[in-house]
């Protein structure tokens, strides 16, 4: 059975994890067949307990490291250690645990605003997503294909102006680049932390497709595992409106991929820098029958 694609209010409730005490946070988990954590969810919610110590400031990074897949039928367990606390930066440990076993780590750090000069890369030259079809209807051909699964509902609108890997496998070669605008499909609660756990969700699950449409394979016919995770959070983003992700895969090599993603929103203002590894195992890409 085809895994389908999580509700966006079930995404929204979990990532708000339940507080115990001033340090300590439960962490409810989003189940599917074969009961993995999904890395990007489990990230934002150490993202969101974090912040919950560090009120008044917002998010500027975060890294973390998976250790262990965990099961998502249950809860994870999370303690903030609060590591410093500066006139404009604030650093917190987050340590997820499950069964007494760390799943785990985050160092996350946390800013206030600063008058200073600033700069970025400019916005690449990329159609309007107002112009592009949705991924379900660039899903089309494939519209049969394990039970519905490129074009079931998702909680993120997606408008690719790559070819996506599942199409990227019937193209004559990959492009080296992966470009997509994103929004969730619904309003979501004006909380700028919530936003950037959405981000960071979303960053955990799209971002592997760059590797995997240079792999020339796609989500459903590989197995793929986050090994760890980084995000700059350059100014905080409001997922009212679109966000282009610039996604590349500069290396594949000994079974991990290594990606990268820039992202901007409709403005034209970059709002994140993120990069991941993934590991892909020992086995040949598979295509999907």
């Amino acid at each position: 059975m085809p895994h389908r694609q999580p509700d966006l209010a079930d995404i929204v409730a979990t990532l708000d994890v339940d507080r115990i005490d001033d340090e300590h946070f439960v962490a409810t988990q989003m189940d599917n067949p074969i009961h993995h954590i999904v890395g990007g969810h489990i990230a934002g919610q150490a993202l969101i307990a974090a912040s919950r110590t560090a009120p008044g400031r917002v998010p500027h990074s975060m890294h973390v490291y998976y250790l262990r897949a965990g099961d998502a039928r249950r809860p994870v367990e999370m303690h903030v250690e609060v590591a410093r606390d500066g006139g404009t930066l604030s650093t917190r440990q987050v340590t997820a645990r499950q069964d007494g076993q760390i799943l785990l780590e985050v160092l996350s750090s946390f800013t206030t605003a600063v008058e200073a000069p600033e700069y970025q890369q400019p916005l690449p030259d990329v159609p309007d997503p107002d112009s592009l079809p949705s991924s379900q209807d660039q899903h089309a051909a494939y519209a049969d294909e394990l039970g519905g699964y490129w074009v079931q509902a998702h909680p993120f609108d997606v408008r690719y102006i790559d070819a996506p890997p599942r199409v990227a496998m019937d193209s004559s070669e990959p492009s080296p680049r992966l470009r997509m605008w994103w929004k969730p499909v619904e309003a979501v609660p004006a909380d700028p932390v919530m936003h950037s756990a959405l981000l960071t969700y979303l960053s955990g699950t799209k971002m592997v497709e760059a590797a995997l449409a240079m792999r020339r394979t796609n989500q459903a016919a590989t197995f793929n595992a986050l090994i760890d995770h980084a995000l700059w959070f350059q100014r905080p983003v409001d997922l009212s409106d679109w966000v282009l992700s610039d996604q590349f895969s500069p290396s594949g090599i000994s079974g991990r991929g290594l990606t990268t993603s820039t992202m901007y929103n409709r403005a034209g203002q970059l709002v994140c820098v993120a990069t991941q590894e993934l590991y892909f195992g020992r086995g040949a890409a598979r295509r999907p029958t």
